[in-house]
């Protein structure tokens, strides 16, 4: 499983690399490669202050050995190995009209003093964070989402996209990150889903992201906005960044596992504004997207 799905994610990873620079038009991905001395690596891609994108990272990665003592607590597991691998992204467009997106899909192994796989499962989902509220694309996201979703277990997509609402919070601001989509983790063999099923459905869901935002971005790339506007995308950018160092189980993992630091981080925008006790006019644009961040909705 674990070579089926680390191919895939190789082949995902030129696929949307190709099609994003498209989009972009200005700039292209430059890549990085790197290795882990524990074990493993990675393949990096970033692109920066491109005709579309103000920053963004499409990275794969395959790491493995000994797992740390703090993740053996994290886990509640004795000494272990493990492996893990995933490809995961964030986009940042220089238009505030139009929004982030982050997506990630992972793997993971842990094994026994005697090499054999002591348990197994599947992660991960695609979220949305715009700083100007289209309803249009947010019924949009969340349809393909649910389309995925549909393709295998009716139950799927209301379940993840609740918890998606749930971690893609920002409890101490009491707000949503974004306006959600999908989130699953720990997706391990039962009765009725072998690990072949839950391949499929994770799969599923990585091929349906291009889909899920690039109508979105094709459509707001070129809006016109002011530098008010640009403001409060930066400001909104903070809260990005409070959710990825103060919340995020992906960034703790990489951190106590010895990964990439610029890998990371790749996450973090290139610009972001924190200003004292900042709020919205009220009954203003600003103020509408708050609203909703304050008051998940069921969108489709």
């Amino acid at each position: 499983m674990k070579d089926t799905f680390v191919s895939y994610i190789r082949n995902l990873q030129d696929t949307i690399t190709s099609k994003l620079e498209e989009i972009d038009g200005k700039s292209r991905f430059k890549e990085h490669l790197w290795n882990r001395p524990e074990g493993g690596g990675g393949r990096t891609r970033v692109i920066e202050n491109g005709g579309v994108f103000e920053k963004g990272g499409v990275n794969i990665s395959e790491v493995h050995g000994t797992l740390p003592k703090s993740m053996q607590d994290y886990f509640g597991v004795q000494e272990a190995n493990f492996f893990a691998c995933g490809l995961s992204l964030v986009l940042h467009p220089n238009n505030p009209m139009a929004p982030t997106v982050h997506a990630n899909w992972r793997y993971f192994e842990l094994y026994d003093s005697s090499g054999a796989i002591v348990t197994q499962w599947f992660g991960g989902g695609q979220d949305l964070t715009p700083y100007y509220l289209f309803e249009e694309d947010v019924i949009h996201f969340h349809t393909i989402c649910k389309k995925a979703c549909d393709a295998h277990n009716k139950e799927f997509y209301p379940k993840y996209k609740a918890r998606c609402d749930e971690y893609f919070y920002n409890s101490h601001r009491n707000e949503a990150r974004g306006i959600g989509g999908l989130f699953f983790d720990y997706c391990k063999e039962t009765e009725t889903m072998s690990m072949q099923d839950w391949y499929n459905f994770v799969t599923e869901v990585g091929n349906s992201f291009l889909e899920a935002y690039v109508p979105i971005i094709d459509k707001r790339k070129a809006l016109p906005y002011t530098k008010a506007q640009k403001d409060w995308q930066e400001i909104r950018r903070g809260r990005y960044v409070e959710f990825n160092l103060v919340h995020d189980k992906g960034t703790l993992f990489g951190l106590k596992t010895n990964g990439r630091i610029e890998s990371i981080l790749m996450s973090l925008p290139p610009k972001v504004q924190w200003i004292y006790d900042h709020h919205p006019e009220a009954g203003s644009e600003e103020e509408k997207l708050i609203n909703v961040l304050q008051n998940p909705r069921e969108w489709v």
